[in-house]
């Protein structure tokens, strides 16, 4: 099968939608498709051999972080040349109520079009807003997928329909292998957080408050993350990392005691809790509803009430004080995570493409209405 990825943010800026089909890319070409992503990059951005880039992104907040979209003319023509060029089976566009990549591939293509959904916001004016503009895109899309029930609560809110469950996949086993790191390890336990700094939904000053209890009462504990104008004895206790590669998150995962998910909201899914749980990290996180499915509601992974320092602080010390449930723990994750696996994942999206080809016919070129005209609506 000819597939066509179209992705709305900036291809080397991390990212889960950006990791989401990158994976999926290359589950798909392992499998023997032919496969295309269309991204935002510059031309001059090292990219992989199946990455087709669309030009340079402009940072623009969204949802409580920033987004690097691409919009306009010279990205309209890119995508449209894309289209012709593709030959695609089944066009797969993430997020495509973006204004991005995406969404101009929505408004470009006819045929057989697949659109998953990740974002989840709940009150966005601005999706609300936008809906008449969105609406003809929107009808062409031949199956909707949703990466969690927030995800698809977004949809129907905002914009009506429905959309079927498939999660974001994970590489299970690459985490559950990895080596472990000895000398990350602190003495008196080790915690881990990976998230970008400068997002405060992140949740990371939440966590450095309640390291403040936890370093009071486990002398010795380390956290493998910082920031800057720490206390003392809270900074003895941080190891900043900086940007890691997968195969060092992964390791890092391997090597914690407890993953801490501090995050205060904006999350549609929590991809990171599925890494460190198949890594085999126990999982403290904030009571997002996200989390909490993920999480089986507390099954697999300790939640506590978003924002409350000392309730995170007290469970982490918890656990750091009970080998036995964090073994417990890692070993009901270890079986739960399977179902968020790319060899399930990618069965669930291979079978959604077959549906939707056979209705709809090879992907074509939508030659109505201009992108400039759509806007006007």
């Amino acid at each position: 099968m000819r597939v066509g990825i179209v992705c709305p943010y900036s291809w080397d800026v991390p990212g889960g939608v950006q990791f989401h089909v990158r994976d999926l890319a290359e589950v798909l070409l392992a499998r023997g498709h032919d496969v295309s992503v269309l991204a935002p990059a510059d031309d001059e951005t090292p990219l992989p051999a199946y990455v087709v880039p669309a030009g340079r992104a402009v940072p623009v907040p969204y949802n409580g972080s920033v987004a690097r979209v691409n919009f306009g003319p010279l990205s309209a023509a890119r995508v449209r040349r894309w289209l012709r060029e593709g030959g695609f089976d089944v066009l797969h566009i993430h997020e495509p109520a973006t204004p991005s990549l995406s969404l101009l591939a929505c408004w470009a293509a006819t045929g057989a079009i697949v659109a998953t959904f990740h974002t989840a916001n709940l009150r966005s004016r601005a999706m609300s807003a936008a809906y008449p503009i969105l609406e003809p895109a929107l009808e062409k899309i031949g199956a909707r997928v949703a990466v969690s029930e927030d995800a698809r609560r977004t949809l129907v809110e905002h914009v009506g329909g429905d959309a079927v469950l498939i999660p974001n996949g994970v590489f299970v086993d690459r985490f559950a292998v990895a080596t472990p790191r000895e000398d990350w390890r602190g003495p008196g336990g080790t915690l881990g957080f990976i998230g970008r700094l400068d997002e405060e939904r992140k949740g990371l000053p939440t966590l450095l408050a309640a390291l403040s209890q936890v370093v009071a009462e486990r002398p010795g504990v380390r956290l493998e993350e910082a920031v800057e104008d720490l206390a003392p004895e809270v900074r003895a206790a941080v190891t900043f990392l900086g940007m890691v590669s997968e195969q060092d998150k992964a390791r890092l995962l391997r090597t914690v005691d407890v993953y801490v998910a501090p995050n205060l909201g904006g999350e549609s899914f929590g991809i990171i809790l599925v890494e460190a749980m198949s890594a085999g990290a126990p999982v403290v996180a904030s009571d997002l509803d996200a989390f909490g499915r993920v999480l089986d509601d507390g099954r697999v992974g300790v939640t506590f009430p978003t924002g409350d320092t000392a309730a995170l602080g007290t469970a982490l010390l918890g656990l750091l004080d009970d080998p036995a449930r964090r073994a417990k723990l890692s070993a009901a994750a270890a079986t739960w995570v399977r179902r968020y696996d790319w060899s399930i994942v990618a069965d669930e999206l291979l079978a959604v493409y077959e549906t939707v080809a056979a209705g709809a016919g090879a992907v074509g070129e939508d030659v109505g209405r201009p992108w400039r005209d759509r806007l006007r609506r």
